[in-house]
């Protein structure tokens, strides 16, 4: 008589994430400012799309010298950020 085994093998879930292009980051933010940060960092986004809107009101747009640089260091720094979270995770499994 054969036996029948009825227990459930565990289903393993593998989620991939891929890397983030910085190169891809830092055009998109150098062409579309606030609005490229969001492929960077979705509340980087958000934060210096209202700061350049507030300061390109104050300053009459000559505030944006010194904001849309600012965005593209930061897209630069979260993907440089996320790639490395994403390495290390990936050795920690």
């Amino acid at each position: 008589m054969e036996t029948v085994n009825t227990a459930q093998q565990p289903i393993q879930v593998v989620v991939a994430k891929s890397e983030k292009s910085i190169g891809l980051a830092v055009v998109l933010t150098a062409i579309f400012g606030p609005l490229g940060l969001f492929y960077s960092s979705i509340i980087g986004g958000f934060v210096m799309l209202a700061v350049s809107f507030v300061v390109g009101l104050i300053t009459l747009g000559f505030g944006l010298i010194v904001t849309w640089p600012t965005c593209i260091f930061w897209a630069y720094m979260a993907t440089k950020r996320y790639n490395a979270k994403l390495a290390a995770d990936s050795v920690a499994m």
